[in-house]
């Protein structure tokens, strides 16, 4: 593996660790919890890294998705999840109600959020393939995204017979309830917090998984 290819998986696990990458992981692990959220959710915002590496994409600039304000729309669906889940802990998820498919959430994520560490990977097109780039980028997701997923479906099904898993996941829903709809107010009032992007998402990390693995531990 080259440097380049190892600064891509960097910048991607980079990329994994942002809050709202957390966020909506948490949120589709409460509705219907699965090991293999995280990792979806990863392939499908690695596709679309992959395809803006593409020079064709260039097509997609004469779209301004900035003016759809999708990634609000995503962040009021993830708070929105948790609050569900949170107000109705002990109900069954009604069959009726549509779950956010965590590989299209990822694509959406991937559309609606441009951030540093992303359009950092889109640079090294001038060295990288676009298909070796997204590779490498997709896997350095998959390290920390996998990992979350799989954590939060852990302390989802436990919650159903532990008190301690029960408390464990409140209080991170609603941390994670607190910090989407704080993204949302910074993103409607044009408040830039990509230099925050990193310390929010690694607290955060650090705070997921250390209250999942506390759950987590046998009595």
């Amino acid at each position: 593996m080259s440097g380049l290819e190892l600064l891509a998986v960097a910048l991607g696990m980079r990329h994994g660790v942002d809050p709202d990458h957390l966020a909506a992981i948490d949120g589709v692990s409460r509705l219907r919890p699965s090991p293999w959220n995280g990792v979806l959710f990863a392939l499908g915002h690695g596709a679309v890294v992959t395809l803006l590496a593409f020079p064709a994409a260039a097509l997609l600039a004469q779209v301004d998705l900035e003016a759809l304000h999708l990634s609000v729309w995503l962040l009021l669906l993830v708070a929105g999840v948790n609050l569900y889940r949170l107000l109705r802990p002990r109900e069954e998820v009604p069959a009726r109600l549509p779950i956010p498919n965590p590989l299209l959430l990822g694509l959406l994520f991937g559309l609606g959020f441009e951030t540093a560490s992303q359009l950092s990977a889109l640079a090294l097109t001038a060295e990288l393939s676009p298909l070796r780039l997204g590779l490498f980028f997709t896997l350095g997701m998959l390290l920390v995204d996998g990992v979350d997923g799989l954590l939060a479906s852990r302390l989802q099904n436990l919650a159903q017979n532990s008190s301690k898993a029960q408390r464990a996941s409140r209080f991170l829903g609603w941390a994670v309830v607190a910090l989407a709809l704080g993204l949302v107010l910074a993103e409607v009032g044009g408040v830039d917090l990509e230099a925050l992007s990193l310390p929010l998402g690694l607290g955060l990390f650090a705070l997921l998984v250390s209250l999942r693995l506390y759950a987590l531990r046998p009595a």
